[in-house]
C-alpha cells in the first residue's frame, strides 16, 4: 500500500475496528502546516525537530520514500524560515 499524504484509506486491525494508516511522519507534518497556518512558528519548529528526528534515525529504505521525506522535510524548513522572514524577498 502506498503511503502517501492523500492516503486516507483505512485498514482494518484485528477487533475489526478500522484503523488510519496515514503514517506519524505524515501526521506530523500536516501538523506542521497547521500550526503555520495559524501562525504558532515555536510549535512548527518544534513539530520539525521531531520530524527530522523519525527521518534521519530511520535506515534507509529501499522503496524509494527516503527521498520523497527528505524534499518534503527540505521543503517544510524552507517554509518556516519565510515565515519567519517575511520580507527577506521583497527587495
Amino acid at each position: 500500500m502506498s503511503h502517501t499524504d492523500e492516503d486516507l484509506s483505512r485498514e482494518t486491525t484485528a477487533s475489526g475496528a478500522p484503523r488510519y494508516s496515514r503514517r506519524l511522519s505524515d501526521k506530523i507534518l500536516i501538523a506542521f502546516h497547521h500550526a503555520c497556518d495559524q501562525a504558532d512558528f515555536e510549535v512548527a519548529e518544534q513539530l520539525l525537530h521531531i520530524l527530522e528526528m523519525m527521518l534521519t534515525r530511520r535506515p534507509l529504505t529501499p522503496d524509494g520514500t527516503r527521498r520523497r521525506n527528505m524534499e518534503s522535510l527540505v521543503a517544510a524548513h524552507e517554509r518556516l524560515w519565510y515565515l519567519r522572514h517575511p520580507n527577506t524577498g521583497d527587495q
